[in-house]
């Protein structure tokens, strides 16, 4: 497959790939609900053979323009299987993109624990031992990813929400989508955060009675919280700061980011801030996504 270039019409290409038990399969049927060609548990010395095969299909039929294969951990020699076929797949001159699906391990633990199955990989050891071991196997591919989904904490529907956000509608033809999460520090900061902001600085309106019950989406909070010295000052220099970093993501061809604004318990500060910021950084080019993670706890 080395010796040809790919071709103009071909797909665009996305990998699949993440923890055992974060919720991959539930994201591929996401991605095959928004109309791409989906693959599931394939081999990685597969992924060139399935994209030259969606690239030129025998009979002229027309090509699939989206396609998505599901690869995981428990294909035998992953990590250099993998990397090998991404080579292969960039020295034909095809543009892969890979989304991984991650959750912490107390998430996956339950899991596992909640339908009584041992995890692929931990063998005669505790299941623990299982999820630590494709952790450390997985940790490059991890570090490569165009998008980390963090599923702790999600339901199915609240997965398949998030994943059609970050790759269906206006998102899918931006040349990058960015999103904005606000979450709250009491209950750990985001797995798939490549920014992390810090809103503590801000008093809080949690201990203001009158404005305690509302959350940041509401315009009293809004207002006390954009008002605060220092709020304004430091969403306008965050905002210069990625309008310089988005330059370059895009020349790295970069396509998505995920910014994470918290506070104590990412219902106030937080959430008033990375309303704002999203609305300021939401252009023609730039798709921003905004996500609330502890907005609904108590």
């Amino acid at each position: 497959m080395n010796d040809r270039r790919a071709p103009a019409d071909a797909p665009e290409i996305v990998i699949l790939t993440g923890m055992s038990g974060a919720g991959r399969s539930t994201a591929a049927h996401a991605i095959e609900d928004l109309g791409w060609y989906v693959v599931d548990n394939l081999p990685p010395q597969m992924l060139p053979a399935l994209v030259e095969l969606t690239s030129a299909p025998a009979g002229g039929a027309a090509s699939p323009a989206r396609v998505a294969a599901v690869v995981d951990a428990r294909s035998g020699d992953f990590f250099n299987a993998f990397q090998q076929a991404l080579h292969d797949l960039r020295a034909a001159g095809y543009v892969p993109r890979m989304v991984f699906i991650d959750a912490n391990d107390e998430s996956l633990v339950r899991r596992f624990e909640s339908v009584r199955r041992p995890h692929p990989l931990q063998g005669d050891g505790r299941l623990l031992d299982g999820i630590l071991r494709e952790r450390q196997l997985l940790s490059d591919v991890r570090s490569e990813a165009d998008l980390v989904v963090d599923t702790s904490g999600l339901n199915v529907h609240q997965l398949s929400a998030k994943v059609r956000d970050a790759m269906g509608g206006r998102a899918a033809a931006a040349r990058l989508r960015i999103a904005v999460v606000s979450f709250g520090f009491k209950y750990g900061v985001p797995l798939d955060a490549d920014l992390v902001f810090d809103m503590r600085f801000l008093p809080n309106p949690f201990w203001i009675p009158e404005l305690r019950p509302f959350n940041g989406r509401d315009k009293a909070v809004s207002d006390y919280v954009l008002s605060r010295p220092g709020a304004t000052e430091f969403i306008e220099r965050l905002v210069d700061l990625l309008d310089t970093m988005i330059a370059g993501y895009l020349a790295e061809g970069r396509r998505y980011i995920t910014i994470a604004i918290g506070c104590t318990g990412g219902k106030h500060r937080s959430v008033a801030t990375a309303e704002e910021v999203a609305r300021r950084l939401n252009t023609p080019e730039i798709a921003t996504l905004l996500f609330h993670r502890d907005l609904g706890r108590e």
